[in-house]
């Protein structure tokens, strides 16, 4: 077989086992795709890939921020510890999509699943452990919403709260956390996991792996009220901006309205980490 043929053959199937599922995906953010500039490299809009889906651009905040354009992500052009794919660097900073209500279906029945190619720094401490990578918490009252973050030492956890009481970590605000930190500048594939139904759900996270590093319950509240989702932050958190923020890169974010099955998640997982040359 001539060595132009191997190529060829060596790169289809390349291409058929890179495949994400696309049932029940609302949300792709690609750093690869959909991603408006100013000023050379700061970022202020990323577009969901997800046409058919109501929220659609993430753009850039200043309300709440003393200087003008300081919250806008910087992007990373062609990473080559991931192949060579761009990324976006959040310090502190956030893109927010200003659809009310697109996101909270997820909290309230349906379930949810979102996977994460992710890379940390070290963190700057000011609300002690949170320090957020997405969230769509709502901006008063109990706060409900469904977050992703790491602790100060860069130990990831995730978590949905459901409206019912205030506590940061409580029964129905879990703090599902990984036992280890992540390395600061290497790339992870992370995903978060919730159950549907209106009862007691499991919630799961899961680091470069398709089995859970740790599962907790928790309380479906059909009458929660989530809020805009953030991608860099924990919400719109215009009283404060910034403050509760993570310090890392981002190169793709996913979100599902359902809960993946343990195949299809694998399947996701192994796709990703292949795209990304992940280890």
């Amino acid at each position: 077989m001539k060595l132009s043929v191997v190529i060829l053959l060596l790169s289809v199937a390349t291409t058929a086992q890179a495949q994400i599922t696309a049932k029940g995906l609302i949300l792709d953010l690609d750093a690869d795709k959909g991603v408006e500039v100013e000023d050379g490299d700061r970022v202020i809009k990323w577009t969901n890939q997800v046409s058919t889906f109501a929220a659609r651009d993430f753009v850039k905040r200043d309300t709440g921020r003393k200087e003008p354009g300081s919250g806008r992500p910087t992007l990373k052009k062609s990473v080559a510890a991931i192949g060579g794919h761009d990324t976006l660097v959040f310090k502190r900073q956030e893109l927010v999509n200003h659809d009310e209500d697109a996101f909270d279906h997820l909290l309230t029945g349906n379930g949810y699943t979102w996977v994460a190619v992710i890379s940390v720094y070290e963190q700057v401490v000011q609300l002690k452990d949170v320090n957020s990578f997405f969230g769509n918490l709502k901006n008063s009252g109990m706060y409900e919403g469904i977050w992703g973050n790491v602790t100060d030492d860069n130990r990831v956890w995730i978590g949905s709260r459901n409206g019912i009481t205030f506590g940061r970590w409580d029964n129905n605000n879990p703090m599902v956390l990984a036992p280890k930190p992540l390395d600061e500048n290497r790339y992870y594939v992370v995903a978060g996991r919730m159950g549907s139904g209106t009862g007691e759900v499991q919630i799961e996270l899961f680091i470069n792996e398709p089995q859970a590093v740790i599962t907790k319950p928790f309380p479906v509240n059909p009458a929660a009220n989530s809020s805009k989702l953030a991608i860099g932050q924990e919400r719109d958190a215009i009283n404060h901006p910034g403050r509760e923020s993570f310090d890392g890169e981002l190169a793709r974010f996913l979100i599902y309205e359902r809960p993946l099955s343990n195949d299809e998640l694998q399947q996701d997982m192994e796709s990703l980490k292949k795209m990304y040359s992940i280890q």
